[in-house]
């Protein structure tokens, strides 16, 4: 995740507050995101900062931080987290084929994300499928029935993943002074199975096909949907790790996009 998100939502989560006399700048709601981010960084240890970098992020507790759970998933709908609206798979949305639609689906599992977060902030609740990172939209491509998550993307067409994506991921971040909730653009990038050999599969693939086809939903959130997240591929992809590419990773996301 980004650093300035992370610490934009430990912000978030802080419960006691502020007054002139205290030390520490980033609980002052009268600054910038940015001056109580850069405030916040500063204030941490190095072993607190990699401490964050789980998805099971303990409490710093003498900077009043709680704990913080980032997995939480909204593919068709907020998941597993009591009652809410089910929207059909994604299959299912793309098959309709409007990219309006999609949108008003974002805001409406944003909205109710959101209100499930207030309810549990309130209640001291900041677990698994509570928080306002979300492990979606899943933009890989359905080559291969046999994949078996096929269910979870928006088909086999690169334009079409791109702005279903696009959509759905405007409509969970909002466009307004803050965000509402954070998409991910997941799996980066050549990932379409098999599930079972994900931890060591290495998917060979062309640079024709790897552009045309695996990373153009990508590009799509990352540079016009401004993505706040991006999950790495299980896999190796051309014999590296997913997860630390140096291609994927270092030229093409961080540098090119």
């Amino acid at each position: 995740m980004k650093k300035a998100l992370l610490s934009i939502l430990i912000i978030s989560c802080i419960q006691t507050t502020y007054s002139q006399d205290y030390k520490y700048d980033f609980y002052n709601p009268n600054l910038s995101i940015k001056e109580r981010v850069d405030d916040l960084i500063s204030q941490m240890t190095l072993e607190e900062k990699a401490s964050q970098l789980m998805f099971e992020a303990p409490a710093i507790e003498r900077l009043g931080i709680p704990h913080y759970s980032w997995w939480n998933e909204c593919l068709h709908g907020v998941a597993r987290n009591g009652k809410a609206t089910v929207f059909p798979q994604a299959i299912g949305m793309a098959a309709t084929f409007d990219i309006d639609l999609m949108h008003r689906i974002g805001m409406a599992i944003s909205d109710e994300a959101r209100a499930k977060y207030n309810a549990n902030k309130k209640v001291g609740y900041m677990d698994r499928y509570a928080g306002l990172t979300f492990w979606s939209p899943n933009v890989n491509l359905f080559r291969d029935p046999r994949w078996g998550r096929g269910q979870e993307t928006y088909g086999e067409d690169p334009f079409l993943i791109s702005r279903m994506g696009v959509s759905f991921v405007n409509g969970l971040q909002g466009n307004g002074e803050h965000m509402k909730v954070a998409a991910m653009a997941k799996h980066y990038a050549v990932h379409s199975g098999p599930e079972k050999l994900r931890h060591e599969f290495d998917a060979v693939v062309s640079d024709y096909d790897l552009w045309n086809t695996y990373l153009p939903g990508f590009e799509a959130l990352v540079v016009e949907a401004d993505v706040e997240g991006v999950m790495g591929a299980y896999n190796r992809t051309n014999g590296d790790p997913c997860c630390a590419h140096p291609y994927l990773m270092q030229d093409v996301l961080r540098k090119k996009w």
